[in-house]
């Protein structure tokens, strides 16, 4: 019984440790961010508390850079790109997963291969085709490369092969067209590989960096990661206005995840025992 206990407490003690490793970049961001500028934030031994807090760093950036419209950018290439591709990759996931057709098992074995492909081999030809159909300085030019991709595949038709087709010959009888099937009867019961896919695509989208910098040369159009790119390079001295400047970038994919953790989770954990 005591070794039980010193197990546990072994296993408690290793999660606390790896947690407060992959906290630890972002509680130093955010110490930096609120220390006021009386502060020496390189100086030896380092101090992770801030002596006098302040939110001023957080007001300069928005009054000096057009955060708020970084923000707006990001949230809608983001929002866009998300709801996209869970449509996208769901309608192509159902004939791989449900239907019977010549040529399937290609089809899917060239899908997961393209996952292997780096979008720098792709970039190019992407950037190529986006200035022929004048997607330059726009919305859809951020939105279209993330708008379908072979993981939201792959990961959509896992999920749909999980469930009966029992159900699916059912709604068939009753009259129920494909389309009709895929919306009222499959994606209602994969709500847990939605979010998950959801989460996925968020943090993609709203980390990318290189794909809005070669499609835009507006600013208006920026979203977080190039204002923060632009802030790191007009405050280059002041590492205070930096780092508030990227916890801003930062708390919306936290938000996302925790108001997505249970179906997030959930989807892991039966990938996990499907396994």
């Amino acid at each position: 019984m005591k070794s039980s206990y010193l197990s546990i407490a072994a296993r408690y003690l290793a999660l606390t440790l790896v947690a407060l490793l992959t906290m630890g970049p972002f509680l130093w961001l955010l110490s930096t961010a609120l220390k006021s500028g009386s502060e020496n934030i390189f100086q030896y031994p380092p101090s992770l508390l801030p002596a006098q807090p302040t939110l001023e760093n957080f007001w300069r950036v928005i009054e000096t850079q057009p955060f708020l419209i970084y923000l707006k950018n990001s949230v809608l290439v983001a929002g866009l790109a998300v709801a996209a591709n869970l449509i996208f990759a769901s309608l192509a996931a159902y004939p791989l997963a449900r239907m019977e057709f010549r040529g399937k098992n290609l089809i899917f074995i060239l899908l997961l291969s393209s996952m292997m492909i780096p979008f720098q081999l792709l970039m190019i030809p992407v950037y190529n085709i986006a200035i022929n159909l004048g997607l330059q300085n726009s919305y859809l030019g951020l939105v279209l490369p993330h708008a379908c991709t072979a993981f939201g595949v792959f990961l959509m038709r896992q999920a749909f092969l999980g469930i009966p087709r029992a159900l699916e010959e059912s709604a068939m009888i009753e009259g129920l067209s494909r389309l009709q099937i895929w919306w009222h009867v499959l994606l209602p019961l994969v709500k847990p590989s939605l979010a998950t896919l959801a989460v996925f695509s968020f943090i993609g989208v709203w980390g990318d960096f290189l794909w809005p910098l070669i499609i835009l040369d507006d600013p208006g159009y920026y979203t977080l990661p190039l204002g923060v790119n632009r802030l790191a390079n007009t405050f280059s001295m002041d590492w205070r206005l930096v780092a508030a400047g990227a916890v801003f970038s930062i708390l919306p994919i936290l938000a996302v995840f925790i108001f997505s953790q249970k179906y997030f989770i959930e989807g892991a954990m039966r990938g996990a025992v499907k396994g």
